[in-house]
């Protein structure tokens, strides 16, 4: 059986697509597959309306239910009168990535 490498164990995998598409489930589904293997795994949210404080309705926002199933991040991270830009996201997400990714065990993000 080929070893894993360090780097293989802390792989991004990126869901995209249209807003109500699935990727929520799909994601889900990925991170309960691979801990059904030992693996751990946890969603960084991408979608800069997710992001917002109370944008619930229209943003297909994952729910309390399915934040439970799986650790999300960035969700409901800012408040509706705060601005984002493509800079801060890239700055949060890259920082969240890096401290999921520095933690004991393998982590799939």
């Amino acid at each position: 059986m080929p070893s894993v490498t360090e780097e293989q164990s802390r792989r991004v995998v990126s869901i995209v697509g249209p807003t109500a598409s699935g990727k929520t489930g799909l994601g889900i589904a990925i991170a309960k597959a691979l801990a059904s293997k030992g693996e751990r795994a946890e969603i960084v949210n991408a979608d800069a309306y997710q992001m917002y404080k109370g944008m619930d309705i229209g943003t297909a926002k994952a729910s309390a239910e399915e934040r439970a199933q799986v650790r999300h991040h960035l969700i409901d991270i800012i408040d509706p009168d705060d601005a984002m830009s493509v800079a801060r996201f890239q700055e949060l997400a890259r920082e969240k990535i890096a401290e999921l990714q520095g933690q004991i065990g393998r982590a799939h993000v």
